[in-house]
């Protein structure tokens, strides 16, 4: 025969649970405010974010704290407006975690940098945007030329001046786009520059 114990006789012992390394004492204690909070769910919170947070403090692994905050979350059951508050507290205590000798000056250079590294990263995409365009303008150019000299122009031709990239190449197709006497001679040309 076992000797039965139940868990609301621990409420008496809340110091020793707390000072506690053993993982059962802090479910013990997760279901003892569960039961105290009843009805109380801002309370229920306050006492959820504490006991998550000793998770940290008693210096549990990372699979422990995961385990145990699952059986803390789905004992402590709160409304979705506090569990919110809750989810935003532990992310920025983990934040906080990750880098706790980080100064105020540091974060503002950090955040400063990221600024710089955006307004950078916008003008090299604003170059590359103009760079692209210039490109499609000359291959559309060419394409118009061919067109309006030589009627319609194959998909091949089409396809082989849609991937030229070289703009020095673009403007001398252009040149030939003008001058060739004949579709098949701009299309010779065109394979001599593609080879």
């Amino acid at each position: 025969k076992f000797p039965t114990v139940k868990l609301l006789d621990y409420e008496e012992s809340w110091s020793e649970l707390e000072t506690s390394s053993n993982p059962f004492a802090i479910i013990v204690m997760a279901h003892l405010k569960t039961k105290a909070t009843t009805g109380k769910l801002p309370e229920r919170e306050q006492w959820k974010w504490r006991l998550i947070r000793g998770l940290y403090e008693k210096e549990f692994d990372r699979e422990q704290i995961i385990k145990l905050f699952e059986i803390i979350d789905n004992m402590m059951t709160l409304s979705p407006e506090l569990q919110s508050s809750l989810e935003s507290k532990i992310k920025q205590f983990e934040e906080e975690r990750t880098m706790p000798l980080m100064s105020n000056m540091e974060l503002r250079g950090i955040e400063q940098g990221k600024e710089i590294g955006k307004e950078i990263g916008k003008e090299i995409g604003k170059e590359i945007g103009k760079e692209i365009g210039a490109l499609e303008k000359s291959r559309d150019a060419i394409k118009t030329v061919l067109t309006v000299r030589f009627g319609q122009i194959s998909s091949e031709i089409e396809e082989i001046i849609g991937k030229m990239t070289n703009p020095t190449i673009l403007e001398e197709l252009l040149k030939l786009a003008a001058t060739a006497n004949s579709l098949a001679e701009f299309k010779q040309s065109l394979a001599k520059i593609q080879s």
